[in-house]
C-alpha cells in the first residue's frame, strides 16, 4: 500500500453544458488550459495522481503526466447506448491505484483548488473513512475515501458517482481557507469568471498556488 492517498483527476465527462467549440477542459486558462491548470495544482501538492480521461484528451493529458498515470475509458457510452458516468470513472481510477491508502476525487474542471487543500483532505483520511473540503461551511471538492472502502468504490457505475457511499459513511468536513473548492467550470460564463480571477499577466493561477519546500 502506498504511503499517501492518490488523487483521481476526473477528465472523461462530455462537458455537454459548455457552449461553443471544443471541450471545456481544453479551453484556454492563463498560459495553459482548464485541465492543465487543474493538473498543475495537483502536481504541486506532491501527492500521487492518476488521470481518468478519454482517447480524445489523452494526448493533452500526457503532456502533463506520465503514461502510466493515465487511464483511458470509453467516451460517452459503453457501446450499448448507456452513459458510463462519473461512477465508472471513479471506479477505473481506484482500480488503477488499488494499493493506495485512500483516494481523493478531483474533477478536472476545478483549477482553483489549492495544493494545500488537497494535502489537508488527504491527511484527514488517516482518521476518517470519508473526508471533503469545505469553505465557510459549504461543501466542495475534493472528496476523499479511505482504503477500507475499496470494494465499494471499485464497482461504482453510472452518473451518481459515490453518492450512495457518502450516504452510508460518516464524512469529515475539512474547513479550508480556499474558495476554489466551490468553483467548477461547467459553462462559458464559469470560464469567463475564472479567467477574470487570474493575475493581469495571465500567469497560470499564480495567486492560488503556494511555494513548495525544496
Amino acid at each position: 500500500m502506498s504511503s499517501s492517498p492518490v488523487v483521481i483527476v476526473l477528465a472523461a465527462g462530455a462537458g455537454s453544458r459548455f457552449e461553443g467549440a471544443g471541450h471545456k477542459l481544453t479551453q484556454a486558462l492563463g498560459s495553459t488550459t482548464v485541465l492543465g491548470a487543474t493538473l498543475q495544482q495537483v502536481l504541486a501538492s506532491r501527492l500521487r495522481l492518476v488521470v481518468v480521461t478519454t482517447s480524445g484528451l489523452r494526448d493533452m493529458v500526457k503532456g502533463w503526466v506520465a503514461t502510466q498515470d493515465v487511464v483511458v475509458v470509453p467516451a460517452g457510452s459503453d457501446g450499448a447506448g448507456e452513459h458510463l458516468g462519473m461512477g465508472y470513472s471513479i471506479a477505473a481510477g481506484v482500480r488503477a491505484r488499488g494499493d493506495a491508502s485512500g483516494w481523493l476525487v478531483m474533477p478536472g474542471d476545478m483549477p482553483l483548488v489549492r495544493p494545500s487543500t488537497l494535502r489537508a483532505v488527504a491527511m484527514a483520511l488517516s482518521a476518517h473513512p470519508v473526508a471533503y473540503a469545505q469553505f465557510q461551511g459549504r461543501r466542495g471538492h475534493p472528496v476523499g475515501f479511505a482504503a477500507e472502502l475499496y470494494s465499494e468504490l471499485a464497482v461504482l457505475d453510472g452518473d451518481q458517482g459515490a453518492r450512495r457511499i457518502l450516504a452510508r459513511y460518516p464524512a469529515a468536513a475539512v474547513e479550508v481557507d480556499d474558495p476554489g473548492v466551490l468553483v467548477d467550470i461547467d459553462t462559458r460564463a464559469d470560464l469567463l469568471s475564472v479567467q477574470a480571477r487570474l493575475p493581469p499577466s495571465g500567469a497560470v493561477l499564480a495567486a492560488h498556488r503556494e511555494r513548495q519546500p525544496p
